[in-house]
């Protein structure tokens, strides 16, 4: 055979095909897809963090003054802008950080400090508008309000109402994820409810931008930025790895508040 004629042999010869193999591997590969399909994560586009920019340097920060029913612990500074530091109640002997204040009043271990608060006090209000104006939010009324018992991917959510947090909510996603919640009511987080995270996931690139106002239950564990419009209310023994802004008044009650990593 000369080469002209192997080349006509091995073009015109089609390859051996077992049926039965192809027969089981198309239904599989359809199978395998939809599941890669179904599996996506919400928010896969991803969020940038919220700027808090010098109100990042607070683990509290109120308008109208912090209240507490001692003893608290706190971690990290403390401030309130532009009232009077005589709406700071809390004791020195409960907060590892600075004491901040625009006068003389307050705490005996407070700092005099009205401009660097003043700036603090509208970068906390630019973040909430950097927060509430995000658009094109990965899912909006998830749960029609009530998110317990769910596990939320990162990503950009929306409620036109109130938010309620029963029993527990997992946050799942990597160390750089980020999660952002536009509430345009209430968030009210039960009594030994949990909000937890898995995965990496880090309370730092958590922001809760509530409207209304937020109140964490007895005991209840939180994670995440709250940037409340109104009050943040922390009822006996709740438990904040995150930080507290509020644009009127911070009250506590036998809490524990730790700034995230940075």
């Amino acid at each position: 055979m000369n080469i002209n004629q192997e080349l006509k042999n091995t073009v015109s010869t089609p390859p051996t095909v077992n049926r039965a193999t192809s027969k089981k591997l198309i239904p599989i590969s359809a199978v395998l897809l939809a599941a890669l399909l179904s599996s996506a994560c919400v928010g896969m586009a991803g969020q940038a963090p919220v700027n808090l920019r010098s109100a990042g340097n607070f683990v509290i920060l109120s308008k109208t003054g912090v209240t507490d029913v001692y003893a608290s612990a706190i971690v990290g500074n403390v401030g309130t802008s532009p009232i009077t530091g005589a709406a700071l109640v809390l004791a020195c002997d409960e907060v590892v950080g600075g004491v901040y204040a625009v006068d003389a009043a307050g705490p005996a271990c407070r700092v005099t400090a009205p401009s660097l608060l003043t700036t603090a006090i509208s970068d906390m209000q630019a973040a909430y508008t950097d927060a509430a104006g995000r658009s094109l939010p990965d899912a909006t009324e998830l749960g029609a309000g009530n998110i317990d018992g769910k596990t939320i991917n990162p990503g950009l959510y929306k409620w036109s109402s109130s938010v309620v947090i029963p029993t527990k909510v997992t946050l799942h996603g990597g160390p750089n994820d980020v999660w952002i919640f536009q509430i345009a009511g209430n968030l009210t987080v039960g009594n030994g409810a949990a909000i937890t995270l898995s995965g990496g996931a880090q309370a730092k690139n958590i922001f809760w931008q509530v409207a209304g106002q937020t109140t964490l239950g007895t005991t209840a564990r939180f994670n995440g930025v709250v940037l409340c419009q109104t009050l943040i209310a922390m009822k006996t023994g709740a438990v904040m790895r995150g930080r507290a802004l509020a644009q009127t008044a911070v009250t506590l009650q036998m809490n524990a508040v730790t700034e995230p990593a940075r």
